[in-house]
């Protein structure tokens, strides 16, 4: 395992800029990461080049044998990667090592349906044939989020090789060392040059994502981001494909088991100290069971162990760092100065490190930051609704389309909610779950494209039109 650069079948040290890294559990100094060199950014774009055609023509099944070999690695591997993503960004133990048998897997699924479509034939003239061809698109760079590495580049990594794309992955320097440990193991799985892996920052990322030599950008992470990263592959004519932000509601209709409801709440607002992409960030109880379901949201909010992250008994571990408090609690205190009422939680621990508690806000309102932005943390903001159409509109609203959760016993309102919500995921009745292979579109400020599941195979693969008829016989 490395946790540098892999560049051309070997691990490389990275040879440019350090970035100061902090435990975020003790708030103490915890190393640094290095990034790339500029020499080492154009060394793994040219390699990946120079890797194109022999990947590319590469059996089919031998690409999917490869990545079954990687997948191997990493699940024999999960412990000592989560256990690194637990000192990197406080995620607790059991997910974090979860998190890598979740990569493996996906790794696995990738092998076994990605080379299952590779064309269709069409309906010609009875002396020719033609077929439509699904060739590899080239090279992708791929660029990874801090909070969730493992799956977020698995996917995107497997959809792309099995494809017969070559790849320059770069993880976010939040989690640099859990991002490339992984990719590593993967690579070297791989010929010489077929994935490629540099570290750095936004600067090195502005590289990858410039160079007329990579063909797509899958990447997962910020909406600011996204939306530089859309321009300036849409000026060069690359594709883009973005997972971003989201500002997810869940929807509670009235006649719900209150303690049931409660505890979808918490786990879509409190998991991972609610810095996934799809938890949940804004609630809207109807007013039936609104006290009720407050109530047990509340205990268990109050009764959640938030303790150190490698601790199998903690429930709660920190923020990822100090920036990521801050914004936290800027909302939250935004809220409170605007009339919202923190029943649960609400203020930095008082401890070294990165902590804030799960927090429950009651009385939030469309026009706070808590309702409208990101917030990323362990925050469950609660308005109040009339009846399941006035929630169902707010669930609705917003400026990001990722995900969202309705829970109600009633199927004409599931249906309805399925119908309406223009979100890319719809869950009833269950916060997390589903099953694998879902394709979905984000919308709006979440991003464009399909990020995973089988669809996402056709995003990195280009279609050839052939049409082949005999030569005639030459005459003599």
């Amino acid at each position: 395992m490395t946790t540098g650069c892999w560049l051309d079948g070997a691990p490389v040290d990275a040879a440019g800029r350090s970035l100061p890294l902090v435990d975020p559990t003790t708030g103490e100094p915890a190393g640094e990461v290095r990034c790339a060199s500029p020499e080492q950014v154009e060394a793994a774009l040219a390699g990946a080049r120079a890797a194109r055609r022999g990947w590319r023509t590469t059996a089919p099944g031998e690409r999917a044998a490869a990545l079954r070999a990687a997948a191997a690695s990493v699940r024999d591997h999960a412990d000592v990667l989560g256990d690194l993503l637990v000192a990197t960004t406080g995620r607790l133990v059991g997910q974090a090592r979860g998190s890598a048998a979740v990569a493996a897997e996906l790794l696995e699924e990738a092998a076994t349906t990605g080379v299952l479509d590779a064309g269709r034939s069409l309906a010609g003239s009875s002396g020719a044939i033609d077929v439509v061809r699904r060739e590899p698109r080239g090279t992708v760079a791929v660029i990874t989020p801090w909070n969730d590495p493992f799956p977020a580049a698995a996917g995107l990594l497997a959809a792309a090789l099995v494809a017969g794309n070559t790849v320059v992955h770069k993880p976010s320097e939040r989690s640099s060392g859990p991002g490339a440990a992984m990719a590593a193991l993967v690579a070297a799985a791989l010929p010489p040059g077929v994935l490629q892996v540099v570290t750095g920052d936004g600067e090195v990322g502005e590289v990858l994502v410039a160079d007329d030599r990579v063909d797509v950008v899958a990447q997962v992470g910020s909406t600011a981001t996204g939306r530089r990263i859309g321009a300036v592959t849409g000026a060069r004519g690359a594709i883009a494909l973005l997972e971003n932000g989201g500002k997810d509601p869940l929807l509670v209709d009235a006649g719900v088991d209150p303690a049931w409801a409660a505890a979808q709440v918490a786990a879509g607002a409190f998991t991972n100290t609610g810095q996934l992409c799809t938890s949940v960030e804004r609630v809207y109880l109807h007013a039936d069971v609104a006290d009720a379901v407050l109530a047990e949201l509340v205990e268990l909010a109050r009764g959640l162990v938030v303790a150190d992250p490698a601790d199998p008994d903690s429930q709660l571990g920190p923020l990822v760092d100090e920036r990521q408090l801050a914004v936290v609690a800027a909302h939250v205190e935004a809220a409170r100065a605007a009339g919202a009422r923190v029943l649960a939680g609400g203020e930095r621990l008082d401890r070294p490190g990165a902590w804030y508690p799960p927090t429950v806000l009651v009385g939030c309102t469309d026009d706070m930051d808590v309702m409208t932005e990101e917030t990323f943390g362990p925050v469950a903001a609660v308005r109040v609704v009339a009846d399941w159409e006035e929630g169902l509109r707010l669930a609705g609203s917003g400026a990001y389309g990722l995900a969202a959760t309705v829970l109600t016993p009633d199927t004409a309102h599931a249906l309805q909610a399925a119908d309406e919500l223009e979100v890319g995921t719809v869950k009833v009745n269950a916060v997390w779950g589903g099953a694998p292979g879902g394709s979905a579109d984000p919308r709006r400020s979440s991003g464009r494209g399909r990020g995973y599941g089988p669809d996402l195979l056709g995003e990195l693969t280009a279609l050839k039109a052939v049409h082949l008829e005999p030569a005639p016989p030459v005459r003599r």
